[in-house]
């Protein structure tokens, strides 16, 4: 088997709708950006919705798509915290289940079987979970991941300028620490820093 030498990026999930105003309102109320709201001939509509720190979006409108609405099943949504998220998302007036992790300790199984209420036990990377529904039915899932697998990341985002600080500071510190133990002074220190905040942020390399 080759290895495929493009990327294939998710960046698009089409939701069915029955109602597009109502779907955007929802949409924006929890967070989302709005980023593009198109009409065309005939009623087509295109409303492009991206979450929060997110590099995926999603789409709703009308003439975008032929299934039926409310079908959408099981987009995840990935969460730090999804105990906050979910409290962040009930405030904002949204149904959102309870805290469930799955008897098996892994990923969920369909609908409610092998729910156990509650987070994970030892909050284990990817076994929290929390669903809704928006308007239609279509249901969605929080899934808390602290730690990626190996080679899941393949990028490095930072979500404030008080983030980036803090991550040269912690490169500045961990960069003095090597030549006090090594009695080098490395004039590349640019390379060591990316390199450092790369595996600080969990990137290979």
């Amino acid at each position: 088997m080759t290895v495929m030498t493009v990327d294939l990026k998710i960046e698009v999930v089409v939701v069915p709708v029955s109602d597009v105003d109502r779907a955007k309102e929802f949409w924006t109320r929890i967070g989302f950006r709005e980023d593009v709201d198109f009409s065309g001939p005939g009623g087509f509509r295109v409303v492009h919705l991206t979450p929060p720190g997110s590099a995926a979006s999603i789409v709703v409108g009308n003439g975008v798509t032929d299934a039926e609405p409310g079908s959408e099943r099981g987009v995840h949504l990935v969460v730090d915290d999804v105990v906050a998220a979910r409290a962040e998302l009930v405030a904002r007036g949204v149904d959102v289940g309870e805290v469930f992790h799955d008897a098996g300790g892994v990923f969920h199984h369909a609908g409610t079987a092998g729910r156990v209420p509650g987070p994970h036990p030892t909050r284990q990377s990817y076994g929290s979970f929390a669903s809704f529904a928006d308007p239609d039915g279509n249901t969605f899932v929080l899934q808390e991941v602290t730690t990626r697998r190996p080679g899941r990341i393949s990028q490095v985002a930072y979500r404030s300028v008080a983030e980036v600080e803090q991550a040269l500071r912690d490169a500045a510190l961990a960069h003095g620490e090597y030549e006090a133990r090594t009695g080098r002074h490395d004039a590349d220190w640019p390379s060591w820093y990316a390199a450092y905040m790369a595996r600080a942020a969990g990137l290979g390399g």
